[in-house]
């Protein structure tokens, strides 16, 4: 529905209220987030009141630095606890903070207030949200309360039901810690055995203990995958590097029961900076996005020529040449 409709309709302050807002936190967003594209960019999600003692918030520092180190950039809520110590691993440089107004809780921790053009202010909870999941390249959860559950839902949810690209999730715990062990128990394997969700859609998650472990797994996720075009129903898989043809016929026999019609096809296709890349397309069921990150896991473990040079997983796009 376009602003004239929605003027030719609604006179109250607060309708226009919301639609202002919004749209005034997706224009300053976009803004932000423009010159960072070319980077990869992981989410950590945890708790607000994670206190320094706390071997959660030391993991969340070591995460941050692992995956700078490793070439992406370390996007959070800018609040305090697990937020604070991921900025504060990260750096100022590599740092980004999505806050969110609040009346309590939730001010701008003093690792990423200070970092010029990369601290935005929502209003909204949907909108942040919405950019959490735009610009994410992947997300990594530490033991959180309502607010860290609410956004784990929502990003399966979106994950599982196609709405937004496949992505790594990883869910992060200092060693001995059975946050997260216990959560699967209860909730995936419950749900799954009721027949609510697939059995399969355990694989949307990968569980860690380490923030090596955690990098490694988000940076393997996209050894030979770069990214992913959803339509109604079919699907791209942009590669890094072409597939020889008996990888290729390996693939159709292993996930034949992904493909609703035909077989998956090599080709090739122009990539969001304009690069030629070699791709994978097909006709795909839609409910099966696990078995989607199951056919990824394959991919990303195919070995290739050792004469092949693979981009930075860090970056959407190669490095300029010196």
């Amino acid at each position: 529905m376009s602003l004239l409709q929605i003027g030719s309709r609604e006179r109250g302050y607060q309708e226009w209220r919301l639609v202002s807002g919004a749209l005034a936190d997706i224009s300053e967003a976009l803004e932000v987030f423009q010159p960072h594209r070319d980077t990869r960019k992981i989410t950590v999600f945890g708790s607000a009141r994670t206190v320094a003692s706390d071997a959660c918030y030391e993991l969340a520092e070591q995460l941050a630095r692992s995956a700078v180190e490793a070439g992406f950039e370390v996007m959070t809520g800018a609040g305090g606890g697990i937020m604070e110590a991921a900025n504060s691993g990260a750096g100022c440089e590599a740092s980004i903070g999505l806050n969110v107004d609040l009346p309590f809780e939730q001010h701008p921790n003093r690792f990423v207030s200070s970092c010029g053009g990369r601290l935005l202010h929502f209003r909204y909870f949907f909108t942040r949200k919405l950019f959490f999941l735009r610009e994410s390249d992947a997300l990594v959860v530490l033991p959180g309360g309502f607010g860290t559950l609410d956004e784990l839902f929502e990003s399966l949810t979106l994950i599982q039901t196609g709405r937004t690209p496949p992505i790594p999730l990883v869910l992060l715990a200092p060693p001995g810690d059975a946050f997260w062990s216990g959560w699967q128990r209860d909730v995936n394997q419950g749900l799954a055995a009721r027949g609510l969700i697939s059995p399969e859609d355990g694989d949307l998650l990968i569980e860690a203990h380490s923030a090596e472990e955690a990098v490694e797994r988000i940076s393997h996720f996209y050894r030979l995958f770069h990214s992913a075009r959803l339509g109604d129903d079919r699907i791209e898989l942009l590669l890094k590097a072409p597939l020889q043809a008996e990888q290729l016929d390996d693939l159709n026999h292993r996930f034949d029961d992904l493909v609703d019609q035909g077989m998956i096809q090599a080709s090739e296709t122009v990539d969001d900076h304009g690069l030629l890349r070699p791709c994978l397309y097909f006709h795909f069921n839609r409910r099966r996005i696990g078995r989607l990150y199951q056919l990824l896991e394959q991919l990303n473990d195919l070995a290739l020529p050792p004469d092949q040079a693979l981009e930075q997983p860090g970056r959407r796009k190669p490095a300029p040449q010196p």
